[in-house]
């Protein structure tokens, strides 16, 4: 059996360990809500990109009226050989199965893919090291190196989503698509729309099939039990556990695009909409990394409330064990005593 002063040092290090955790906890808590308020001040402009598009798409000769092929390379549907798979992870650990359900998701859609060729960018330092690990990165000759080849690695992005990084890579990524060099685009990504509402999700990215619509090609819902730990930990740390109701402003801005209205355009609507699809991409990964940002940070705040919680279980544990030992010590101490004095009597 330990002795008392083995678990008056363990305890003092289980506190120490709590108090790192419930830190880190609000920290959590802290970054979540300023995630979501960026996320949140995002939605205007994407909104209103959408709707601006939709409007062009009625009053722009988009597919070729005898053809019926899309006149925009980005629209242009072919026949899937070459997959690229976007995968948005974090950057740092101590986020229970955050990454690891994220890389999970990614893994079982590749699976899904085994007849095909699959580029992956790797967003986030937790996927870097998960494909580098796993696959070999594609040469700058241009040759493939394998069926599943990483073709770019971007770390550090996710500690703070930018729109520019974003639109760099859709840059890339819309360049890619209009050269043939890849027939898909899909992003594998934590979607984030409360606390208590999050889902694993791979969005169709291209080709474009509906402005406005995101299409799940796969969906994975969290459970009953994930969610209840989502709202203690939010609880706990004093974090909203719904998000902002805008289905008003939603309806608003839907509206426009959908408005009978003449619009003049200072440039031909068809150099309008092939100007505007690229940025409605980088708008979408923008989206994804936002939500995914957010997801992590409530991933965090969540483990580490489970931590918090498991160490004032570990605690109360172990002040009952150093009780019962100073008991049982002080009671040999009486029974030698009394012993004593009955062999001297």
């Amino acid at each position: 059996m330990a002795n008392l002063l083995d678990i008056r040092r363990r305890i003092r290090s289980v506190r120490n360990t709590r108090q790192i955790t419930k830190a880190m906890q609000m920290v959590s808590a802290a970054k979540l809500r300023r995630a979501q308020e960026r996320a949140l001040a995002a939605r205007p402009y994407a909104q209103m990109l959408t709707s601006v598009l939709k409007s062009l798409v009625s009053r722009a000769d988009v597919y070729d009226p005898v053809t019926g092929e899309a006149r925009n390379p980005l629209l242009v549907r072919r026949d899937e050989k070459t997959v690229l798979l976007i995968v948005v992870s974090g950057e740092k650990g101590l986020a229970g199965a955050f990454n690891s359900n994220v890389l999970k998701t990614a893994a079982r859609f590749i699976d899904t893919k085994k007849d095909k060729n699959i580029d992956v960018i790797a967003l986030g330092r937790k996927s870097r090291d998960y494909f580098r690990r796993r696959y070999p990165a594609a040469p700058e000759s241009g040759e493939r190196k394998g069926q599943i080849q990483v073709v770019g690695e971007f770390v550090g992005l996710m500690n703070r989503a930018q729109f520019k990084s974003a639109h760099d890579i859709a840059d890339r990524v819309c360049q890619l698509y209009s050269e043939a060099k890849v027939d898909s685009v899909n992003i594998v990504f934590n979607e984030f729309k409360s606390v208590i509402a999050q889902r694993l999700v791979v969005d169709d990215v291209l080709p474009v099939r509906s402005i406005g619509e995101p299409a799940h090609a796969m969906v994975e819902e969290s459970s009953e039990e994930e969610r209840k730990r989502r709202i203690e930990a939010a609880l706990h740390a004093g974090a909203g556990i719904r998000g902002a109701d805008t289905s008003e402003i939603d309806k608003k801005a839907a509206g426009f695009g959908t408005a009978q209205v003449d619009y003049i355009y200072e440039e031909p609507p068809e150099q309008l909409f092939a100007n505007l699809l690229p940025r409605y991409i980088a708008v979408q990964l923008y989206r994804s990394m936002l939500e995914s940002e957010a997801a992590e940070h409530a991933a965090r705040m969540t483990a580490m409330d489970s931590a918090t919680n498991n160490a004032s279980d570990m605690i109360d544990a172990l002040t009952l064990q150093m009780n019962r030992v100073r008991q049982a010590k002080i009671t040999k101490e009486i029974i030698e005593i009394v012993s004593g004095a009955a062999a001297a009597q």
